[in-house]
């Protein structure tokens, strides 16, 4: 195997991206195969992306035009590092460039299609069996997703609601007060409380400048609170 050739590296996160996890296993799989005389490595291009996006790698194009401008050959490391979809590798394979894997130097283009099939087959079975699993899990009554997130997420609530509950014990009496002297709007009320520097609720951003909206909503969550 002679000429110019472009690699194209693809790793699937951004995390691998920024460490370099699987890139480099790739690059010395290009330098391995390209290391007899007479290849040249023209150029190289790594795409940071999911392995489910296959419209957008501006990368992969960037590559083809490279191969285009060189007149070289665009090798990868292996053929699933490439994409797993039978007509994204149509698509590439006749954009006029050739390619070559490193994995299967002496792969044809029916070669290509075959392994290209089974992996899209491969991937969609996987996604079948593990919603078939999730469901028949969901149906059993399992609890689904992460245990300690969900109890992280009730507590915070719950801390919200506490909190929204403490600031009303504190408010209804001035409200009270404010109604008892005549004062029934809710615009009247809201700039009676300003007056009197409440704060408008339990949280560090509060402020002491009430609005007639504030004072219904207010209003309106002591009716859903249940009786005691």
């Amino acid at each position: 195997m002679k000429g110019k050739f472009v690699s194209y590296i693809r790793v699937s996160t951004a995390r691998q991206g920024r460490s370099g996890l699987g890139m480099e296993a790739q690059q010395q799989a290009v330098e391995d195969i390209l290391k007899d005389d007479g290849c040249e490595l023209v150029a190289e291009f790594v795409e940071v992306e999911s392995g489910k996006r296959h419209e957008n790698r501006p990368q992969l194009q960037a590559a083809i035009e490279a191969c285009r401008k060189h007149k070289a050959k665009l090798i990868i490391a292996k053929m699933d590092r490439l994409a797993r979809n039978v007509a994204f590798i149509s698509n590439l394979m006749e954009s006029d460039v050739e390619f070559v894997a490193a994995d299967m130097p002496n792969a044809n283009r029916l070669t290509i299609h075959i392994l290209a099939a089974v992996a899209e087959h491969e991937r969609q079975c996987i996604s079948d069996r593990t919603r078939a699993a999730l469901q028949a899990a969901k149906v059993r009554g399992v609890r689904l997703g992460n245990p300690r997130l969900e109890d992280a997420r009730r507590k915070a609530v719950k801390g919200v609601h506490k909190k929204a509950d403490l600031h009303l014990q504190e408010v209804m009496p001035h409200i009270k007060d404010i109604r008892t002297g005549g004062i029934e709007t809710y615009a009247g009320i809201a700039e009676e409380l300003t007056a009197r520097g409440i704060k408008t609720s339990g949280r560090r951003n509060a402020t002491t400048r009430w609005s007639a909206t504030q004072v219904y909503q207010l209003l309106k969550r002591t009716e859903r609170r249940p009786k005691s």
